[in-house]
């Protein structure tokens, strides 16, 4: 039976033809009526049309103008800033840092404070988000959507943290806590996944669809991106890579009573200044011992192909499952490991496996969980607004 393929609705187009505008705003902006007709492909008429129904709905504002031949100068257009803010907030065990943008993606307020303060989470969470919107000069009823960054589970199906190892008073019930407080939506996230997202977004998974992101610091996690997308898995444990049961540590068996897991005891932060210290390597944290063992050159180098060897055995766990072309490493101990690592962790999986994935560093050295907040922030207020332009 054929199916019948009805036109566009006027109202269907007019808000496509809105979206399309206001994209190309974001990316290319400011621009004149004209230039926004030539490169949406619509009539003079329309396009103009299209900037003054934007204009009256407050989602685009006049910036200037531009100067031409003949005739009076044109009108220059940009996304109103203030249309809508978000804020993202990356929570760790020492510290929350919290960051508000506008539509446009601009970062116009940040704060930061710690989290040994407090044992109220909601506290917390409330006092970084309005210090941060007011930094902003925004107000929070402007904030569109808060998304929180957290180590640990987040139910896909409730979007609640059931599990967080750092941070034992973040638990069922918060989401809905913090909504109320807010009188926002909050959305959780695992910011090993943001981290991820930014990197797809800015960093070195840039047009890749398929790839791990491998987080190496105090915890081990790991993010993956197939299709372009997040895979959560059924109950968002897709890639708690620390409870790997690998050789040559104790396998835990009751997770909840904290006990640090195989694969961590093996890669993580305590474990890297370890390996440093019995090859002569003193460092106040993990990173430091890594860089210490790169800038002693061949000295160093038995430290590396140590850590190599061990965060192997989870990459390669991993992609023999898997089969991702690119690996990211990331966290604190995968950039300071920079290219000396990847390419060993690279060479060690290819010997060990069938699979033979590009392992690089992360081209992202400054709060990549943050960036990867705003970024899923942005997209979902960016869907609300831009696609609810025609009343």
């Amino acid at each position: 039976m054929a199916t019948t393929r009805l036109p566009g609705t006027p109202r269907l187009l007019r808000a496509l033809n809105d979206r399309a505008a206001l994209e190309l705003l974001l990316a290319q902006g400011p621009l004149t009526r004209a230039q926004l007709g030539e490169l949406t492909g619509l009539s003079k008429v329309t396009a103009s049309q299209l900037v003054e129904r934007l204009e009256e709905r407050g989602l685009v504002v006049r910036v200037g103008e531009q100067a031409g031949g003949r005739g009076p100068n044109a009108q220059l257009y940009a996304v109103e800033p203030g249309s809508a803010h978000v804020v993202g907030v990356d929570v760790g065990p020492d510290r929350v840092v919290a960051a508000c943008a506008d539509i446009t993606g601009k970062v116009i307020g940040r704060v930061e404070q710690s989290t040994r303060d407090t044992d109220d989470p909601v506290g917390l969470v409330h006092n970084a988000v309005v210090r941060t919107v007011s930094s902003a000069g925004a107000s929070l009823e402007s904030v569109r959507r808060v998304v929180l960054g957290t180590p640990g589970l987040v139910d896909p199906a409730t979007g609640d943290i059931t599990f967080a190892f750092n941070l034992p008073r973040w638990h069922r019930g918060l989401l809905a806590a913090l909504r109320e407080d807010l009188h926002t939506p909050v959305v959780f996230e695992n910011d090993v996944n943001l981290a991820a997202l930014a990197e797809a977004q800015s960093g070195a998974a840039r047009g890749v669809d398929d790839f791990v992101l491998v987080w190496v610091g105090v915890g081990v996690g790991l993010a993956i991106v197939l299709g372009g997308r997040l895979h959560h898995g059924s109950t968002g444990a897709a890639g708690e890579i620390g409870y790997l049961p690998v050789p040559g540590a104790t396998i835990p068996r009751d997770v909840s009573r904290r006990a640090k897991p195989a694969f961590q005891q093996l890669a993580a932060a305590d474990a890297v200044r370890v390996i440093a210290r019995e090859h002569g390597f003193r460092a106040p944290t993990a990173g430091d011992a890594v860089r210490a063992a790169i800038a002693a050159g061949t000295e160093g180098g038995p430290v590396l192909d140590e850590l190599a060897r061990r965060l192997a055995l989870g990459v390669a766990s991993t992609c023999v499952v898997l089969d991702p072309p690119l690996v990211v490493l990331a966290g604190e101990v995968g950039q300071a490991g920079g290219s000396a690592l990847a390419e060993r962790v690279q060479h060690e999986v290819a010997a060990i496996t069938l699979v033979t994935p590009r392992v690089v560093v992360t081209e992202l050295t400054e709060e990549p969980v943050l960036r990867g907040a705003l970024r899923t922030a942005l997209d979902a207020v960016r869907d609300e607004v831009f696609g609810s332009t025609v009343g």
